[in-house]
């Protein structure tokens, strides 16, 4: 099931039950796409700048491309919140999210050893693939559906009504003006 044929949820009628008003608020954004490229920023930030402790040595990651990573992880950390606060541009996200997740790879340790990369492109993909649900339209004083016919075994039969003339193409509309002619009258 997509969002796109998810039913709406009401809204809360001015109670105070947080999760409740949480909850609306997640589903009329790209939540999950917006939470995993902030999270993807982190790594491919961290990593370049980290120093590990490994039985008493000082193991430094820290590169040339560190401004790199930095411009990256940042940049990611706010298409994700521009993901969730103006749930708009949700394609751009997206796309710029996956492109700079596919640029961290040579930049920022092959895309935060992978960590960044792979949260990065499914983020991406969440963004993209996101679609706010159609409002569902209310049919009052709708004609009720005729029952289905029973299975005779015969090919149903189709009745054409004729059209009205603001219904009717111009051509239509010129060839029920002309007269019809009558099989007798021939010359």
């Amino acid at each position: 099931m997509s969002s796109a044929t998810a039913q709406a949820w009401p809204e809360n009628d001015g109670g105070i039950n947080l999760r409740l008003r949480f909850r609306n608020w997640r589903r009329s954004r790209p939540f999950w796409g917006g939470l995993l490229a902030m999270i993807a920023g982190v790594p491919i930030l961290y990593f370049p700048y980290a120093e590990l402790n490994l039985a008493g040595m000082t193991v430094s990651m820290a590169t040339t491309a560190g401004a790199g990573s930095l411009i990256i992880g940042i940049l990611m950390m706010c298409l994700g919140l521009t993901a969730w606060f103006q749930p708009l541009v949700r394609i751009f996200c997206g796309v710029a999210t996956t492109l700079l997740s596919l640029i961290s790879i040579p930049v920022s340790n092959l895309g935060g050893f992978g960590f960044g990369l792979v949260l990065g492109l499914m983020a991406g993909g969440l963004l993209m693939a996101w679609a706010p649900l159609k409002p569902v339209a209310l049919v009052e004083d709708a004609p009720a559906a005729a029952a289905p016919a029973e299975f005779t075994g015969e090919a149903p039969v189709e009745t054409t009504q004729p059209l009205l003339p603001a219904q009717q193409t111009p051509a239509e509309a010129a060839d029920s003006a002309a007269p019809a002619a009558d099989p007798g009258e021939q010359r």
